[in-house]
């Protein structure tokens, strides 16, 4: 029998509380869902910008609809009996109630946590006034609050990820963001082990997600600093995706196919398909 919403929504909150981290994949559609699943990991996360690309569409530009996004989760959910939290990016609104709205409709989707960003989308003014950002956080936590399960929701300062290096201001949102009442904290981009550490330090006993960086850490640096969360973004889908370009441009510029020589057979893949009726 397939897990309840609660259950799910129970087994994701313990993850978070350790020993260690865990590291929570980012699919993008409904079969790299069941690939994830089937490798084994414990929960996944969507990711805005690999839904974008699949999409035809950039990412952090609003041209992806809140209808869109909803039926994307439920694709998600449909595909794995995991524990499913969402990239629901600024709730699809500045004002906080427009927020509270986007967490209750995507719990009816099905996630059992998503995260909500301090990003404004304006390139001219990135980034939420701190009142008006925790404002934000306090309504999508009390709409978390009124779920009939554990909704985990995640308050994320995006200083970093716009261009803006700013320690100090990052810790100051998340611990605000924290005593809101958001039960995990994430600062994606920080640059160093040493900011991954001060942020952990910062907000504990919260949990802290923690993005991966081409800086070679590994889960064990990560944890070790203080992350109890692992998530990769939109790692998984660029790694698909420059394959793909990778086999395109060899077939136009050399006319070869080297490239079909290698990588997972259409056995393997196929047999990943499997539907949950079907397992």
């Amino acid at each position: 029998m397939a897990a309840t919403q609660n259950e799910k929504a129970k087994k994701f909150r313990a993850l978070h509380e350790g020993p260690g981290a865990f590291i929570i994949p980012n699919p993008w559609d409904a079969g790299t869902a069941r690939m994830l699943t089937a490798v084994g990991f414990s929960a996944l996360a969507t990711t805005s910008a690999g839904f974008a690309f699949s999409l035809g569409r950039r990412d952090g530009q609003g041209l992806v609809s809140r209808d869109e996004l909803l039926g994307h989760i439920r694709a998600i959910v449909d595909a794995s009996d995991l524990p499913v939290s969402g990239d629901l990016e600024k709730g699809f609104g500045d004002d906080p109630k427009t927020v509270a709205e986007t967490i209750r409709l995507a719990a009816e989707a099905g996630l059992v946590g998503g995260s909500i960003e301090d990003a404004t989308g304006d390139p001219q003014h990135p980034i939420y006034e701190h009142n008006h950002a925790v404002e934000r956080v306090a309504a999508a936590v009390e709409a978390a609050r009124s779920l009939p399960f554990p909704f985990t929701l995640t308050a994320r300062a995006e200083n970093f990820l716009h261009g803006i290096p700013n320690l100090d201001d990052t810790i100051r949102r998340l611990t605000a963001f924290s005593k809101a009442g958001a039960d995990v904290l994430y600062a994606p981009c920080l640059p160093t082990l040493d900011e991954i550490k001060a942020v952990c330090s910062a907000v504990v006993p919260k949990p802290v997600n923690v993005l991966v960086a081409g800086n070679g850490l590994t889960a064990a640096d990560l944890a070790n600093a203080g992350a109890r969360r692992i998530s990769v973004g939109s790692g998984l889908s660029r790694v698909a995706l420059s394959a793909f370009l990778s086999a395109a441009q060899e077939m136009k510029e050399h006319g070869t196919f080297a490239f079909a020589k290698g990588g997972v057979t259409f056995t393997e893949i196929n047999n990943f398909m499997r539907g949950r009726d079907t397992n």
